[in-house]
């Protein structure tokens, strides 16, 4: 049987991975991303779950990286309102770790690196007369208020893998990268599905965003003389609590080591607190786990500010990630740069580190590398489902009107998940009963076959933790009956 053929051959099924593979695509590339898990499993969707420019940045001098983020936040809040969103964040002001003058300073430069479209400047409030102040103790007096956005991590990737999809990408998540052979002008490649079955293809060349992976991918591949760059693994843990204040602003926190740690409304119901910055071994790539020291040091910030002090009892969830950053050689882990770097060599471009804000601009140098030629496009194009007009809320209310059966929680959840795309999910549905069967808190069969059929959702995790977070509603009994019903089980009809 002849090998099929790709221009591109990508390894991971992140943010960086799935966003080449989007712009590769719709420069009419032909090509094939490989994921040996489910897309934006690992360090994507292990995120603090914001597209900011990097405020504590300005401090390491990065103002390259931090003017890109900016702009790119713009870009990206114009591509995909359905799930990115401005929210303001409150920094209360500690005089004994930064001075007044100095956040003043970092607030002018964070609002002026890079022209401002949709979000409003910082400016200083009193938190003894502002609401903001509420929820803190009496000792904080002074704060700055500034706009970032929030993000659904994982359904970022997901909508770029879609755009890839549409535009002719093949999208293999639960397929490993088993080698690679370099020959004068191609590669010849292997990879292997999840019932171990092995694939032969070949690509002019191979792109390596495999993240904290990149280095175990590299051993892999067979005729790059360049030796792998050194990466630098640190690990970022984050707690979910039950709501600690109202309102949908962030908090940014200065914990006593002048690190910076963000407490946000998560979910409507919860409190997302993050992130750390800790050496990661090789051995906690798979499966990274907060350590009893990060959790200590979370709440301690927390328990800093806030009236309610937090105790473990009051922990809902944990989740950790492994930043794969490029080893600049700084000691301290918070110095390490947040910048991406590329490489490439012998037709194998390799992508070390990186933030989620400023994939798309990774993405468009990656392309601009392997295929000069061809004009870059991401800039102004909407990603899937972000075609909702200028305001999300009136987005919401339509799709309120539209669906009356369903209830507005649901149809709420529905219209930010999936912005226009909610007009396909509920295509010729007239009632709450032709959703199919209710798995509880708002989830019907309808939407899990629509997952299934258009997300690559192959078991409950991918759902709960990764397309949607309703995991953090479900119980293991209903985890299991979805479970069943994804694969085709007796509960499935």
């Amino acid at each position: 049987m002849e090998q099929a053929q790709y221009d591109l051959f990508i390894v991971g099924g992140g943010i960086n991975g799935a966003g080449i593979a989007r712009d590769a695509a719709g420069r009419g590339l032909k090509v094939f991303l490989c994921e040996r898990g489910d897309l934006a499993s690992g360090t994507s969707s292990a995120s603090t779950k914001m597209i900011h420019g990097g405020l504590r940045y300005l401090e390491f001098y990065e103002f390259r990286l931090v003017r890109e983020a900016l702009h790119e936040r713009e870009v990206l809040l114009a591509a995909a309102p359905h799930i990115i969103w401005p929210m303001e964040f409150i920094l209360p002001h500690s005089p004994r770790l930064r001075g007044a003058w100095l956040v003043r300073l970092g607030l002018f430069l964070y609002d002026h690196l890079a022209r401002r479209k949709r979000l409003a400047g910082s400016y200083q409030i009193d938190l003894r007369e502002s609401r903001f102040g509420k929820p803190l103790k009496r000792f904080v007096k002074t704060g700055f208020v500034y706009t970032d956005c929030w993000v659904e991590d994982a359904r970022l990737v997901i909508l770029n893998a879609l755009q890839a999809a549409h535009n002719g990408a093949q999208i293999r998540p639960r397929t490993e990268f088993v080698r690679a052979v370099r020959h004068k002008d191609h590669w010849d490649i292997v990879v292997k599905d999840a019932k171990g079955v092995e694939e032969t293809l070949s690509a002019t060349h191979i792109v390596n965003a495999a993240g904290p992976g990149l280095t175990a991918v590299a051993s892999r591949i067979e005729g790059v003389t360049e030796v792998p760059k050194p990466l630098r693994l640190i690990k970022g843990s984050h707690l979910v609590v039950n709501r600690i204040y109202e309102g949908e602003h962030g908090f940014i926190l200065q914990h006593t080591d002048r690190r910076m740690v963000f407490i946000i409304p998560f979910e409507n119901d919860f409190t997302l607190i993050g992130t750390t910055d800790q050496p990661a071994a090789e051995g906690e790539i798979k499966n990274p786990k907060i350590s009893p020291h990060e959790i200590d040091y979370l709440l301690e910030a927390v328990n800093l500010y806030f009236t309610k002090q937090l105790t473990k009892q009051d922990i809902r969830y944990t989740y950790s990630g492994i930043r794969p950053l490029f080893d600049d050689g700084e000691e301290d882990a918070k110095a390490v740069t947040r910048d991406y770097k590329l490489t490439f060599s012998d037709g194998c471009l390799s992508v070390y580190g990186g933030k989620i804000t400023t994939f798309r601009r990774l993405a468009e140098e990656a392309v601009d590398l392997l295929a000069p030629d061809r004009p870059a496009w991401t800039a102004g194009d909407i990603l899937p489902g972000g075609d909702i007009g200028d305001s999300l809320a009136a987005f919401t209310n339509a799709v309120i009107e539209a669906y009356p059966f369903l209830p507005e929680t649901v149809a709420t959840r529905l219209a930010s998940h999936y912005g226009s795309r909610v007009h396909e999910l509920m295509h010729g549905i007239t009632s709450l009963e032709g959703m199919g069967q209710d798995f509880g808190h708002g989830l019907y069969a309808r939407e899990v076959d629509f997952l299934v059929d258009q997300e690559w959702v192959r078991d409950a995790d991918d759902l709960l933790l990764r397309r949607t977070k309703l995991g953090l509603r479900t119980d293991a009994a209903t985890r299991e009956k979805l479970d069943d019903y994804i694969k085709g089980g007796p509960s499935r009809v």
